[in-house]
Protein backbone atom coordinates (compact mmCIF):
# COMPACT_ATOMS: atom_id res chain seq x y z
CA UNK A 1 0.00 0.00 0.00
CA UNK A 2 3.32 2.40 0.77
CA UNK A 3 4.41 2.04 -2.92
CA UNK A 4 1.34 2.29 -4.87
CA UNK A 5 1.10 5.74 -2.22
CA UNK A 6 4.38 6.78 -3.09
CA UNK A 7 4.15 6.17 -6.74
CA UNK A 8 1.19 8.13 -7.22
CA UNK A 9 2.23 10.77 -4.95
CA UNK A 10 5.89 10.94 -7.99
CA UNK A 11 3.33 10.71 -10.50
CA UNK A 12 1.42 13.88 -9.02
CA UNK A 13 4.21 15.56 -8.72
CA UNK A 14 5.82 15.41 -12.26
CA UNK A 15 1.95 16.31 -13.15
CA UNK A 16 2.34 19.23 -11.46
CA UNK A 17 5.68 20.19 -13.12
CA UNK A 18 4.33 19.59 -16.38
CA UNK A 19 1.46 22.02 -15.87
CA UNK A 20 3.86 24.67 -14.74
CA UNK A 21 6.02 24.43 -17.05
CA UNK A 22 3.25 24.31 -20.08
CA UNK A 23 1.82 27.63 -18.10
CA UNK A 24 5.75 29.35 -18.90
CA UNK A 25 4.52 29.14 -22.94
CA UNK A 26 7.99 27.89 -23.09
CA UNK A 27 6.72 26.08 -26.58
CA UNK A 28 3.81 26.42 -28.57
CA UNK A 29 0.85 24.39 -27.61
CA UNK A 30 0.51 22.05 -29.90
CA UNK A 31 4.49 21.23 -29.71
CA UNK A 32 4.06 21.19 -25.32
CA UNK A 33 0.07 20.47 -24.24
CA UNK A 34 -1.05 20.71 -20.87
CA UNK A 35 -1.59 17.62 -18.82
CA UNK A 36 -5.46 18.38 -19.23
CA UNK A 37 -5.12 18.20 -23.26
CA UNK A 38 -3.40 14.76 -22.92
CA UNK A 39 -6.11 13.94 -20.99
CA UNK A 40 -8.75 14.78 -22.93
CA UNK A 41 -7.01 12.88 -25.82
CA UNK A 42 -6.85 9.73 -24.02
CA UNK A 43 -10.87 9.85 -22.99
CA UNK A 44 -11.80 10.56 -27.12
CA UNK A 45 -9.30 8.09 -27.87
CA UNK A 46 -10.97 5.41 -25.49
CA UNK A 47 -14.84 6.80 -26.43
CA UNK A 48 -14.46 6.68 -30.25
CA UNK A 49 -12.76 3.35 -29.63
CA UNK A 50 -9.48 4.12 -31.28
CA UNK A 51 -7.22 3.01 -28.35
CA UNK A 52 -9.52 -0.13 -27.76
CA UNK A 53 -9.31 -1.22 -31.23
CA UNK A 54 -4.70 -0.39 -31.11
CA UNK A 55 -4.40 -1.93 -27.92
CA UNK A 56 -6.78 -5.12 -28.78
CA UNK A 57 -5.00 -6.10 -32.11
CA UNK A 58 -1.30 -4.90 -30.20
CA UNK A 59 -1.85 -7.15 -27.25
CA UNK A 60 -2.85 -9.88 -29.76
CA UNK A 61 0.45 -9.60 -31.30
CA UNK A 62 2.71 -9.37 -28.49
CA UNK A 63 0.97 -12.48 -27.71
CA UNK A 64 1.87 -14.32 -30.72
CA UNK A 65 5.58 -12.85 -30.86
CA UNK A 66 7.00 -13.11 -27.66
CA UNK A 67 5.06 -16.46 -27.08
CA UNK A 68 6.90 -17.92 -30.08
CA UNK A 69 9.96 -16.29 -28.62
CA UNK A 70 9.90 -17.92 -25.03
CA UNK A 71 9.25 -21.67 -26.45
CA UNK A 72 11.78 -21.06 -29.00
CA UNK A 73 14.44 -19.12 -26.43
CA UNK A 74 13.70 -21.95 -24.08
CA UNK A 75 14.53 -24.65 -26.67
CA UNK A 76 17.25 -22.68 -27.91
CA UNK A 77 18.60 -21.86 -24.76
CA UNK A 78 18.57 -25.19 -22.87
CA UNK A 79 20.07 -26.96 -26.33
CA UNK A 80 22.85 -24.05 -26.20
CA UNK A 81 23.87 -25.34 -22.38
CA UNK A 82 23.67 -29.04 -23.60
CA UNK A 83 26.87 -28.77 -25.41
CA UNK A 84 30.46 -26.71 -25.40
CA UNK A 85 30.76 -26.77 -29.03
CA UNK A 86 27.32 -25.26 -29.35
CA UNK A 87 28.30 -22.85 -26.38
CA UNK A 88 31.54 -21.60 -28.09
CA UNK A 89 29.81 -21.53 -31.62
CA UNK A 90 25.70 -21.18 -31.54
CA UNK A 91 26.00 -19.10 -27.77
CA UNK A 92 28.45 -16.54 -29.22
CA UNK A 93 26.43 -15.94 -32.43
CA UNK A 94 23.01 -15.46 -30.90
CA UNK A 95 25.48 -13.23 -27.84
CA UNK A 96 26.71 -10.83 -30.54
CA UNK A 97 23.19 -10.68 -32.54
CA UNK A 98 21.87 -9.87 -29.24
CA UNK A 99 23.97 -6.36 -28.90
CA UNK A 100 21.77 -5.17 -32.65
CA UNK A 101 19.11 -2.87 -31.88
CA UNK A 102 15.86 -3.90 -32.21
CA UNK A 103 15.41 -1.25 -35.48
CA UNK A 104 17.83 -2.95 -37.48
CA UNK A 105 15.43 -6.27 -37.86
CA UNK A 106 13.09 -3.66 -39.95
CA UNK A 107 14.69 -3.82 -43.14
CA UNK A 108 15.16 -7.25 -43.23
CA UNK A 109 11.68 -7.88 -42.15
CA UNK A 110 10.29 -5.38 -44.33
CA UNK A 111 11.97 -7.19 -47.56
CA UNK A 112 11.64 -10.79 -46.75
CA UNK A 113 7.95 -10.55 -45.24
CA UNK A 114 7.11 -7.25 -47.36
CA UNK A 115 4.73 -4.95 -45.57
CA UNK A 116 2.65 -7.46 -43.57
CA UNK A 117 1.57 -9.23 -39.97
CA UNK A 118 4.55 -11.23 -40.97
CA UNK A 119 6.98 -8.36 -40.72
CA UNK A 120 6.22 -6.80 -37.77
CA UNK A 121 5.65 -10.67 -35.73
CA UNK A 122 9.13 -11.39 -37.16
CA UNK A 123 10.92 -8.27 -35.83
CA UNK A 124 8.77 -9.08 -32.05
CA UNK A 125 9.91 -12.43 -32.44
CA UNK A 126 13.86 -11.74 -32.77
CA UNK A 127 13.68 -8.80 -30.31
CA UNK A 128 12.71 -10.94 -27.34
CA UNK A 129 14.05 -14.66 -28.88
CA UNK A 130 17.79 -13.56 -28.05
CA UNK A 131 16.90 -12.14 -24.58
CA UNK A 132 15.33 -15.42 -23.69
CA UNK A 133 18.12 -17.86 -25.15
CA UNK A 134 21.05 -16.12 -23.42
CA UNK A 135 19.28 -15.99 -20.02
CA UNK A 136 18.22 -19.45 -20.05
CA UNK A 137 21.43 -20.73 -20.73
CA UNK A 138 23.12 -18.68 -18.24
CA UNK A 139 20.48 -20.40 -15.97
CA UNK A 140 21.69 -23.64 -16.54
CA UNK A 141 24.99 -22.55 -16.85
CA UNK A 142 24.10 -21.64 -12.83
CA UNK A 143 22.79 -24.77 -11.68
CA UNK A 144 24.98 -26.86 -9.32
CA UNK A 145 26.47 -30.27 -9.89
CA UNK A 146 25.57 -31.40 -7.19
CA UNK A 147 21.57 -31.24 -8.27
CA UNK A 148 22.62 -33.19 -11.48
CA UNK A 149 24.06 -35.53 -9.32
CA UNK A 150 21.83 -36.01 -7.08
CA UNK A 151 18.80 -36.14 -9.42
CA UNK A 152 20.76 -38.72 -11.39
CA UNK A 153 20.89 -40.76 -8.37
CA UNK A 154 17.47 -40.67 -7.78
CA UNK A 155 16.37 -42.01 -11.32
CA UNK A 156 16.13 -39.02 -12.98
CA UNK A 157 17.16 -38.69 -16.33
CA UNK A 158 16.56 -37.15 -20.34
CA UNK A 159 13.26 -35.46 -19.62
CA UNK A 160 12.86 -36.21 -16.15
CA UNK A 161 15.98 -34.88 -15.16
CA UNK A 162 15.03 -31.18 -17.48
CA UNK A 163 11.75 -30.93 -15.72
CA UNK A 164 12.22 -31.62 -12.18
CA UNK A 165 15.38 -30.33 -11.89
CA UNK A 166 17.18 -28.23 -14.40
CA UNK A 167 13.88 -25.95 -15.24
CA UNK A 168 13.34 -25.74 -11.57
CA UNK A 169 16.30 -24.79 -10.55
CA UNK A 170 17.14 -22.59 -13.26
CA UNK A 171 14.12 -20.31 -13.02
CA UNK A 172 15.35 -17.26 -11.12
CA UNK A 173 17.28 -16.51 -14.51
CA UNK A 174 15.02 -17.65 -16.74
CA UNK A 175 12.24 -15.44 -14.93
CA UNK A 176 14.95 -12.58 -15.71
CA UNK A 177 15.09 -13.10 -19.07
CA UNK A 178 11.10 -13.77 -20.11
CA UNK A 179 11.09 -10.14 -17.68
CA UNK A 180 13.28 -8.58 -20.60
CA UNK A 181 11.74 -10.94 -23.27
CA UNK A 182 8.63 -9.18 -22.77
CA UNK A 183 10.42 -5.33 -22.65
CA UNK A 184 12.10 -6.24 -25.44
CA UNK A 185 8.90 -7.35 -27.40
CA UNK A 186 7.41 -4.66 -26.66
CA UNK A 187 9.40 -2.03 -27.35
CA UNK A 188 10.29 -4.18 -30.86
CA UNK A 189 5.88 -4.58 -31.39
CA UNK A 190 5.69 -0.51 -31.18
CA UNK A 191 8.56 -0.13 -33.83
CA UNK A 192 7.22 -2.26 -36.03
CA UNK A 193 3.52 -1.06 -35.82
CA UNK A 194 5.05 2.13 -37.29
CA UNK A 195 6.25 0.53 -40.74
CA UNK A 196 2.72 0.22 -41.98
CA UNK A 197 -1.48 1.24 -41.52
CA UNK A 198 -1.53 -1.61 -38.93
CA UNK A 199 -4.10 -0.51 -36.70
CA UNK A 200 -2.07 -1.14 -33.49
CA UNK A 201 -0.49 1.39 -30.81
CA UNK A 202 2.42 1.82 -32.80
CA UNK A 203 0.47 3.13 -35.93
CA UNK A 204 -1.95 5.37 -33.56
CA UNK A 205 1.71 7.15 -32.48
CA UNK A 206 2.50 7.61 -36.21
CA UNK A 207 -0.31 8.82 -36.52
CA UNK A 208 -0.52 11.15 -33.96
CA UNK A 209 3.11 12.56 -35.82
CA UNK A 210 1.30 12.64 -39.19
CA UNK A 211 -1.38 15.28 -38.24
CA UNK A 212 0.66 17.25 -35.99
CA UNK A 213 -1.37 16.49 -33.11
CA UNK A 214 1.30 16.24 -29.72
CA UNK A 215 -1.47 15.30 -27.41
CA UNK A 216 -2.67 11.87 -29.10
CA UNK A 217 1.51 11.05 -29.50
CA UNK A 218 1.44 11.43 -25.57
CA UNK A 219 -1.32 9.80 -25.09
CA UNK A 220 -0.56 6.95 -26.51
CA UNK A 221 3.12 6.88 -25.11
CA UNK A 222 1.25 7.21 -22.10
CA UNK A 223 -1.01 3.84 -23.09
CA UNK A 224 1.98 2.17 -24.19
CA UNK A 225 3.87 2.52 -20.66
CA UNK A 226 0.69 1.82 -18.55
CA UNK A 227 0.70 -1.66 -20.37
CA UNK A 228 3.83 -2.17 -19.66
CA UNK A 229 4.01 -1.36 -16.07
CA UNK A 230 0.52 -3.13 -15.53
CA UNK A 231 2.21 -6.42 -17.28
CA UNK A 232 5.18 -6.03 -14.95
CA UNK A 233 3.64 -5.57 -11.73
CA UNK A 234 0.83 -8.27 -12.34
CA UNK A 235 2.76 -10.76 -14.24
CA UNK A 236 6.49 -10.43 -13.29
CA UNK A 237 6.29 -9.14 -10.13
CA UNK A 238 3.69 -11.75 -8.81
CA UNK A 239 5.89 -14.99 -10.87
CA UNK A 240 8.93 -13.37 -8.75
CA UNK A 241 7.12 -12.98 -5.74
CA UNK A 242 6.52 -16.67 -5.54
CA UNK A 243 9.60 -17.72 -6.70
CA UNK A 244 11.22 -15.81 -3.72
CA UNK A 245 9.12 -17.55 -1.45
CA UNK A 246 9.29 -21.07 -2.81
CA UNK A 247 13.53 -20.71 -2.49
CA UNK A 248 13.38 -19.08 0.94
CA UNK A 249 14.76 -15.65 -0.17
CA UNK A 250 11.58 -13.62 1.15
CA UNK A 251 9.33 -14.45 3.78
CA UNK A 252 5.62 -15.39 2.64
CA UNK A 253 2.67 -12.89 3.69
Amino acid sequence: MKRTIRQLAFYLWLVAIWQIVSDLKLWPPYLFPTPLSVWEAIRFGFTDQSFLTGLGVSMKRIAVGYGLSVVLGIALGFLISSSEFLRDTLGGLVLSLQSLPSLCWLPLAVLWFGLSEKAILFVVLMGSLLAVTINTEAGVAHVPKLYLMAGRNLGANGLRLFWHVLLPASLPHLLAGLKQGWAFAWRSLISGEMLFVSLGLGHLLMMGRDLNDMSQVLAVMALIMAVGQIVDRVVFETLENRIRRKWGVARAT
